[in-house]
């Protein structure tokens, strides 16, 4: 539990740090394009808030989200896109306070998860850490496409070192979506984190190795930014590779940034 209430701690910072960045919007601010295509500023807080509210359903009624489920597979193409739509047609301030309350709801749904008790999504199961977690991650990487639509620049904290986490434990995930094997022998990523210090995963005498920074590690698999345009060197043939196709988010193969796309 100890380790979940400081999961759901940065996650609250996180969803806080997001939050001041959008307050102060006003109509036109709210109907600003993201790097996302098709996507607002609305479209980014509306997906946050719709998949909070869904992940709040997982986490207390699954008979509830398996109606989600459900009404998903009857337009699976487009009901992401459609839902995120939905929730940004409403004002801004009714976005926000709405958004405010579901990242509340799930916080707090989450500490009441039995131990041992998988959540039902739509992939896998997710225990209460690892949907927090996917949270987090997304609410980063959300923010990240605000950011960039408002020209401002994001001071990176030690709370990343959870989108790194799940950047790595995704790798074999990232081959399978791109219909290719995963590698049969594991990578060592070193990372220097935003303090300064280093966060690795995988052993120190691999051949194959990830090293660079951490936040451009996260937005690589968060798909924010272009591989060339990161500060990360691949050693090993597969390795070099994964930064091609690397991605820590659920679904179908992203398209991910153009290069060039954003100031270094």
């Amino acid at each position: 539990m100890a380790d979940l209430e400081a999961l759901l701690d940065d996650l609250t910072a996180e969803s806080a740090d997001l939050d001041h960045l959008v307050a102060s919007l006003d109509g036109d601010g709210w109907t600003r394009p993201t790097p996302a295509e098709g996507w607002t500023i609305a479209h980014q807080i509306g997906h946050l808030t719709w998949t909070d509210e869904v992940a709040v359903r997982a986490a207390t009624d699954p008979d509830s989200f398996a109606e989600v489920i459900r009404e998903a597979m009857r337009n699976i193409a487009t009901f992401i896109d459609d839902a995120a739509a939905d929730v940004a047609a409403n004002p801004g301030t009714e976005l926000l306070d709405r958004w405010r309350r579901a990242r509340t709801a799930l916080a707090e749904a989450l500490r009441e998860v039995p131990a041992g008790t998988k959540l039902p999504w739509f992939g896998p199961p997710m225990s209460p850490m690892s949907m927090g977690t996917a949270r987090l991650m997304e609410t980063w990487a959300h923010g990240q496409d605000v950011a960039d639509a408002l020209g401002v620049r994001r001071e990176p904290t030690a709370r990343i070192r959870n989108i790194a986490h799940i950047g790595v434990r995704t790798r074999d995930f990232a081959f399978t979506v791109h219909n290719r094997p995963a590698p049969a022998e594991p990578f060592l990523v070193e990372l220097s984190a935003p303090d300064g210090s280093t966060w690795s995963w995988g052993p120190e005498d691999a051949a194959q190795r990830v090293r660079g920074s951490a936040v451009d590690f996260c937005l690589l698999v968060t798909q924010r930014r272009h591989r060339e345009d990161l500060d990360l060197v691949a050693t090993g043939p597969d390795a070099a590779e994964w930064l091609t196709i690397a991605q820590a988010f659920a679904g179908p193969a992203g398209a991910g940034r153009a290069a060039g796309q954003f100031d270094r």
